[in-house]
């Protein structure tokens, strides 16, 4: 493969993963506002885009190996930064991929924070739960399947003699 060939070929990607990243972006700030507001409806929708934008990111990534193979390069990180090395000597790309490690963060630290707030969110519906069922003041066990278990274990032990 041609070196050029080789960077018009990283560009493209790297301009595809940037533009999803921001739409990744967009939809995790969306998707918190729809957690603030308890909108379940819009949050179904966000969800599904959500799952749009990452399906097109693991295609990319794909896209991505596959170029570091068509190289007979490892895909992983050393194996990329020899073929920016060798196809962008001006080094062009290599800030352009940095950037794209930026906003993958910034989705991660969003996503994460959405997260969050649906386990608090979780915690305390299981709470007034408890309450209701009359299970608030019990234990939270394992059970012998490995699922949660909170029943209250009333009852004598019998001894045979």
């Amino acid at each position: 493969m041609d070196p050029v060939v080789c960077r018009d070929t990283l560009d493209k990607l790297i301009a595809e993963e940037s533009s999803t990243l921001d739409q990744l972006q967009q939809l995790l700030e969306r998707e918190h506002e729809f957690l603030v507001a308890n909108d379940v409806d819009a949050l179904e929708r966000a969800g599904q885009e959500r799952q749009n934008c990452i399906g097109t990111l693991l295609r990319i990534e794909d896209d991505r190996k596959a170029l570091c193979r068509a190289l007979n390069v490892s895909a992983d990180p050393q194996g990329l930064d020899r073929i920016l090395a060798w196809c962008d000597p001006g080094k062009q790309l290599r800030q352009r991929w940095k950037e794209l490690g930026e906003r993958a963060d910034r989705c991660r630290a969003a996503n994460d924070r959405n997260g969050a707030l649906v386990t608090a969110r979780m915690s305390r519906v299981q709470g007034m739960l408890d309450i209701v069922t009359g299970r608030s003041g019990q234990p939270k066990v394992y059970g012998r399947q490995g699922a949660f278990e909170n029943q209250p274990r009333a009852g004598r032990v019998i001894v045979s003699v």
